[in-house]
């Protein structure tokens, strides 16, 4: 199914930030949306927030969307949570040997993708560290 970007209500979500949405703009405007959006029937958007915001940017005017039908607010709130928390980012080794692959198929430009790609991982994990608690310090 597609959805108008337009109708689709954005209620109160558990992401805070958007993020840069740049990389995924570009992703959709190369290869399309690979995963739709998830939607109730009356367009209460369950997943995917980014990939909607991403395609507004684009002026994408449908977007293709899956119907769930649940309207129950905590079950909504779980499916939300599921599809964010459920994932496992790729490890530096995994994007680095697929940058390897791509370098091989494409040209030289795929090694400073690689680079950025790593030091954005790298500034990810490091500001997702917590800090250290001085509670019953020496």
């Amino acid at each position: 199914m597609q959805a108008d970007v337009h109708s689709v209500v954005i209620r109160k979500r558990v992401r805070k930030s958007m993020g840069d949405l740049t990389p995924l703009a570009e992703s959709l405007r190369k290869h399309g949306l690979l995963n739709p959006i998830v939607i109730t029937p009356q367009h209460e958007l369950i997943a995917g927030h980014r990939r909607l915001e991403a395609a507004r940017q684009l002026g994408w005017e449908t977007i293709p969307a899956r119907i769930v039908d649940h309207s129950d607010q905590l079950e909504l709130i779980e499916l939300e949570l599921d599809e964010n928390i459920h994932r496992k980012n790729l490890t530096t080794d995994e994007l680095a040997d697929a940058y390897v692959r791509l370098d091989k198929l494409r040209n030289p430009s795929t090694l400073r993708k690689l680079w950025n790609s790593i030091v954005t991982f790298v500034r990810k994990l490091f500001r997702r560290r917590p800090r250290r608690s001085s509670v019953g310090g020496p």
